[in-house]
């Protein structure tokens, strides 16, 4: 029965020049919200557009899903570390919606037990707290090896012990998606198999290992390869190691297109040899993300940021400074079709960290959208059918 004293509100369809549902473009499409902040369909034309809609031409835009960003380090001035919380994940989730990604996995590098047990404390509460944004976290080590460490401090490395184990089984029961970047050298076959079937999301990353030590680890249920040619072992004539193994298999990679990380020809090596599914684009934000910041300190060390590198004063690279919209255009810009480059940004890593209602636009998918302008820069973003300041 309809309460007498409640107004019944029109359906909110958005209309755009281009619609990209997750796999394909649709031109002068329509979708329509629920007040729950659900998508209740896209229709190609205004054939299926309800009558009595509350129509909102968002005029000559691309209208995407929002973005999904698997590898976020930091951002709003904060790093995730010792100093987070369920406040700080909050923070930094909303500051890379703002910047097109609106679900991201807050990722904590290389750190000792005590912070890494602070920060799964704090995913949890920010999973319990239904934080707008996050999807998860991703701890990129500390089991790697230290001869690929990066920007990672070597002191904290460490291979992976059994309570190490216990606690990653433990997070992933009350995470919606954990994803772990290991080195097949610093943790155990039964450690990777014991984590797979867990539901962790295990990752291969910043190790020397060989190609056949990287296919055992894929078979014992690895499936994700981190930032695909930075901090591993190359491709050689008769040593392929784990870039060899990463393109030559059905893993699937994350890959940093900013212009700096990866050399144009080895992304089209890649787009080239991976299937249109394997391949999808990671920010690998630091602190500086959202801020017009200079430098920023990295367990102590000082990060430097200048024409669009972050690095240690060493000239290390220490992470990047790309955000997910800005990667697209990069792809596009050599050429790649503007599905494939939007599809890595969005459907892709949804589907890697089995977030099936984010990264597509249909019946059912959270009405979160990153809208880019015709030249591919951000417009505005959309979370749960609301335009913040709109």
């Amino acid at each position: 029965m309809t309460d007498p004293h409640t107004t019944p509100t029109k359906p909110v369809v958005l209309k755009a020049a281009q619609v990209f549902d997750g796999t394909q473009m649709h031109a002068q499409a329509f979708v329509g919200l629920d007040g729950a902040g659900r998508v209740t369909a896209l229709w190609p034309d205004a054939g299926g557009v309800p009558p009595d809609a509350d129509l909102r031409d968002l005029g000559n835009v691309i209208l995407s899903p929002g973005m999904v960003d698997v590898q976020v380090n930091g951002g709003a001035g904060e790093m995730v570390g010792a100093a987070t919380d369920l406040d700080q994940l909050r923070r930094i989730c909303a500051a890379h919606a703002a910047l097109g990604a609106s679900a991201i996995l807050p990722t904590l590098i290389t750190n000792t037990p005590e912070v890494t047990q602070q920060v799964l404390a704090a995913g949890r509460a920010a999973a319990r707290e239904g934080v707008q944004g996050f999807a998860g976290l991703h701890l990129e080590g500390p089991h790697l090896d230290p001869a690929r460490k990066g920007a990672h401090d070597a002191r904290l490395i460490r291979p992976m012990g059994q309570d190490d184990l216990a606690a990653l089984l433990d997070a992933a029961q009350d995470l919606p998606a954990l994803m772990v970047t290991l080195a097949p050298e610093a943790a155990t076959l039964d450690q990777i198999s014991q984590l797979a079937r867990a539901g962790v999301i295990v990752s291969l990353g910043h190790t020397g290992c060989s190609a056949d030590m990287a296919r055992r680890a894929h078979d014992a249920g690895a499936r994700c390869v981190t930032h695909l040619f930075n901090a591993m072992s190359g491709m050689q004539a008769r040593a392929p190691g784990l870039v060899g193994a990463a393109l030559s298999t059905g893993v699937q990679a994350g890959i940093i297109a900013d212009g700096v990380h990866v050399a144009p020809e080895c992304l089209h090596v890649a787009l080239g040899m991976k299937a249109p599914d394997g391949l999808f684009l990671v920010s690998d934000a630091m602190a500086v993300a959202g801020t017009d910041d200079r430098a920023f300190l990295l367990d102590g060390r000082r990060v430097l940021r200048a024409s669009g590198r972050l690095t240690l004063e060493d000239g290390t690279l220490a992470g990047a400074d790309v955000t997910l919209p800005q990667s697209v255009a990069h792809l596009a810009g050599l050429g790649v079709p503007l599905a494939r480059a939007l599809a890595m940004a969005t459907r892709i890593p949804a589907d890697v960290i089995g977030a099936v209602d984010r990264g597509r636009i249909g019946a059912g998918a959270r009405a979160d959208f990153t809208v880019l302008n015709p030249d591919l820069s951000l417009h505005s973003v959309w979370c749960a059918g609301q335009r913040p300041g709109a």
